[in-house]
């Protein structure tokens, strides 16, 4: 984990961007507030309904079937 001063990561902070890949990179001010520097994955930018597929071996019926037993319930 590396610790920069405000003032420090203010003047480096596209190389504090790239470090960040590597490792943990916090931030402290003076007043002592910390900031922890996470860089975003692609993953994050993924659709919430980009789900894995099940590996399910089923057959066409027991699909429909689970459809309109789920739709009877509504």
């Amino acid at each position: 984990m590396k610790v920069y001063t405000y003032s420090q990561a203010r003047q480096k902070l596209a190389d504090v961007l790239e470090e960040s890949k590597k490792e943990e990179v916090i931030i402290r001010r003076r007043k002592g507030d910390s900031y922890a520097i996470i860089p975003r994955s692609v993953n994050a930018e993924r659709s919430p309904f980009d789900v894995p597929c099940l590996k399910r071996k089923l057959k066409r019926q027991e699909i429909l079937e689970a459809i309109r037993e789920s739709r009877e319930r509504s």
